[in-house]
């Protein structure tokens, strides 16, 4: 054959040769099949910007995932267009932090169908999910009884803060606190619910104010709520007459800690939410682990630690979560 035709017979076989190897597919370029994974809150938070870093260090560290993180508003409706979606675009493992323990059972099952699902900081036990990770908030919410009782020795009056009553962290840490409470000279007056948004927070907690001059102590059950409440308590020249007692870790909040101006926190471990729920999916669909295999227990609850944070150890702490936001730049 003449050279020329050779050549002219070579560089298409060539081309085309290129053109296969640069085609998507469902590999990367190191020929490792990626499987999408997602992790969805319930409402946006300093609080998820830690559980998101931790979800990404999780991707970061096995290159046999790829992570969506996604930001509810505080419905279920916007958590099922989330995951609706998420689901069509071929994700196959789902934590999420229901917005309603009840009426997402539905939901939730669906869901479950199509997808390994666990739930994460706030569970509903009734659904088919396949586990709950995250804070025994009913523990969280003795914890923090107890430290109402620290700021409040001679007892007086207080109201509890939070932004949907019927997600089962919320239920859980208000009854933790009312089991603590009952008996001793502290009254809880009332729930107050804003629906996730912050500027009813802060709306809720200085009417509280006006219509309870006697109250004695405030208490903030998501991460929000604290802040919400000190810039209540500041507006009105109350800080050091009105405690405030708080949940989780909202820059503000430690910040305040340290100044005196909130009295302490039960802060929870969301970093570790996010990179835990991920490592966990992936080893159910990835490694085909059994729920037993994967450290599923047969309660299927997984518990993260909490602790309290007082005066001297705001600071300290907001500098681990400020390396933890920077992560997620990088």
């Amino acid at each position: 054959m003449h050279t020329k035709r050779i050549l002219n017979f070579l560089i298409p076989l060539a081309a085309l040769a290129i053109s296969a190897c640069s085609e998507p597919n469902d590999t990367q370029n190191a020929g490792i099949k990626k499987t999408k994974l997602c992790f969805i809150t319930n409402v946006s938070a300093d609080f998820w910007a830690y559980a998101e870093a931790g979800a990404k260090q999780a991707e970061r560290e096995y290159d046999d995932i790829e992570v969506f993180f996604r930001v509810g508003d505080g419905t279920t409706t916007k958590q099922k267009q989330i995951v609706d979606d998420l689901l069509v675009a071929g994700v196959k493992g789902v934590a999420i932090s229901p917005t309603s323990a009840r009426n997402q059972i539905r939901m939730i099952n669906e869901w479950a169908v199509d997808s390994t699902l666990i739930t994460v900081d706030s569970d509903s036990p009734e659904s088919d999910r396949i586990c709950y990770l995250g804070t025994d908030n009913l523990a969280a919410g003795r914890q923090c009884g107890e430290l109402i009782k620290e700021a409040l020795p001679n007892g007086g009056k207080i109201m509890v803060f939070v932004g949907i009553k019927d997600m089962q962290n919320s239920i859980e840490r208000f009854q933790g606190i009312k089991d603590v409470l009952a008996g001793t000279n502290i009254e809880v007056i009332d729930l107050r619910t804003d629906g996730g948004d912050a500027s009813k927070a802060r709306a809720n907690a200085e009417d509280a104010l006006t219509a309870h001059p006697d109250l004695a102590g405030m208490v903030g059950l998501w991460s929000y709520n604290p802040p919400a409440c000190l810039e209540a308590v500041r507006s009105a020249g109350l800080l050091g007459k009105v405690q405030i007692i708080a949940f989780d870790e909202a820059p503000k909040t430690l910040e305040a800690i340290d100044e005196g101006e909130i009295f302490g926190t039960v802060i929870q471990n969301p970093y570790k939410f996010g990179y835990d729920s991920m490592v966990l999916l992936r080893d159910l669909i990835n490694e085909g682990k059994s729920p037993t295999e994967a450290g599923i227990p047969e309660n299927k609850i997984i518990h993260v630690d909490t602790r309290v944070l007082r005066k001297g150890e705001g600071l300290a702490y907001k500098a681990q979560c400020d390396a933890w936001k920077a992560e997620i730049a990088n």
